[in-house]
Order: structure tokens, then sequence, then C-alpha cells
């Protein structure tokens, strides 16, 4: 996984939970962060799609599991 890109994500969810000590994984999902709900949900996509200046298909995310195949993703989108 591209360290710099983990960091990146890192500070946006930071930002979307308001947590500065906020810590994630690869394995992290929804379940285990309290506040992730479906309003912060859009928050977070909506933050991530602005910082790296991609776009997600609502296809694209349903599928995602965790953190890790988020940033696959974001990976993806940003070498297309």
């Amino acid at each position: 996984m591209n360290l710099n890109l983990f960091n990146q994500v890192l500070d946006i969810f930071r930002d979307v939970f308001d947590d500065a000590n906020l810590v994630i994984s690869a394995e992290t999902n929804s379940d285990e962060i309290p506040d992730w709900d479906s309003l912060a949900h859009i928050s977070l996509v909506t933050s991530i799609e602005r910082h790296f200046k991609i776009k997600f298909a609502l296809g694209e995310l349903q599928s995602l599991k965790n953190v890790g195949e988020m940033i696959e993703l974001i990976e993806k989108k940003i070498n297309e």
C-alpha cells in the first residue's frame, strides 16, 4: 500500500471525524469507528474526491469492505 496515500487518507479521516488521534489501518471498516454513519460516509467520500480531484461511481463505493480497498480504488482513480 502507498504510505503517502495512506497518510493523506488518514488526515482526511481525522478531519471528517474531528479526532486528531484517530488511528486507522487497511482493515478498518465502518463498524470500528462509532461516528461512521451514512452522513459521515458522504462527508468522507466528498472530502476524498475533493482532495485527490477524483470522482467515484456509486457502484465502486458499495463494494468496498475496508480502508485498504478504498485506498486501492483512490490509487486506481489517480492513475487513470
